[in-house]
């Protein structure tokens, strides 16, 4: 049977073509995503090797530390490669580390989008994405504000995190400003974003899926492991590798503290898996 390869790049609003394995920086901070994880020397090898090994979408969110990963990714990678996209997130206000507050005022998205600015160290963030809407604020009001940004030339693109298919449908339907990108969590074995990703399919929306390794227990998976074995992978690879067969609009940004596990995720873009492995793959789970 003939090993099959996933298309390499995905495009965020038709024009900004990324590479379909990203790198995600939670793993950059401390439990709960609160202060920092390790040095930040080894932040630094982290991310420069995912340069290094042909990333061009690193995505970050201004919650992250907070304010940390954003500045390990300046530290690291400023000033940044020309085709590097750097993705970041506003919406959410952390007190702890156990404690995630969705702020989606006008006011609090313009201020949180600055803060970013400065950390990063742009006049213009590539992919800005609402962390959460929030539900006490009309979606409407979230989306002008991004939209204001936008024409500002403070924000090239605009993406949503953890919506429904109705509630991007509702933002793509205002029509306020351009969605070039959704972040919900999806994985081989987590498909409820099913619908979700079907709507990206249709209006050539990126999904960038979280927890695209299950928060680390894909690798358990006797299904992943049989055909990680057959390929000479990991397990870990596979998941990954079905990602990017599975749709050419899924561009997961897996997050590591780890080089050797950075280049362990990376390779997996290189595994072909053939029409035998994807059905096996696809009946792991049934839409919820």
């Amino acid at each position: 049977m003939t090993d099959t390869a996933a298309p390499s790049t995905v495009r965020l609003g038709s024009e900004l073509p990324v590479r379909r394995l990203g790198y995600g920086t939670v793993h950059l901070t401390g439990r709960g995503a609160w202060g920092p994880r390790g040095s930040d020397s080894n932040a630094t090898a982290v991310l420069r090797r995912a340069v290094e090994l042909g990333v061009t979408l690193v995505d970050t969110a201004d919650n992250y530390g907070p304010g940390v990963a954003e500045e390990r990714v300046a530290a690291a990678l400023h000033p940044y490669a020309e085709d590097l996209v750097v993705a970041t997130k506003g919406g959410v206000v952390r007190t702890s580390a156990e404690a995630w507050h969705v702020a989606g005022r006008p006011e609090q998205l313009r201020a949180m989008c600055e803060a970013s600015l400065r950390r990063l160290r742009v006049e213009r963030i590539d992919l800005y994405q609402l962390h959460r809407l929030d539900p006490d604020v009309a979606m409407a009001e979230q989306l002008g504000a991004l939209a204001e940004l936008r024409d500002a030339g403070k924000v090239g693109h605009v993406g949503l995190d953890s919506v429904t298919a109705e509630q991007l449908r509702a933002a793509l339907d205002l029509d306020i400003v351009p969605i070039a990108s959704v972040q919900n969590r999806y994985n081989v074995l987590d498909r409820v974003s099913e619908p979700l990703l079907e709507l990206c399919e249709e209006r050539g929306i990126a999904f960038l899926p979280w927890f695209p390794l299950g928060n680390g227990t894909l690798p358990d998976n006797p299904v992943c492991a049989e055909i990680a074995k057959a390929h000479g992978a990991t397990p870990s690879q596979i998941a990954l590798a079905w990602l990017l067969h599975h749709s050419p609009v899924l561009c997961p940004t897996p997050g590591t503290g780890s080089v050797a596990h950075l280049e362990e995720n990376i390779a997996a873009a290189d595994v072909r898996l053939t029409a035998d492995d994807l059905a096996r793959l696809d009946a792991l789970t049934d839409r919820r």
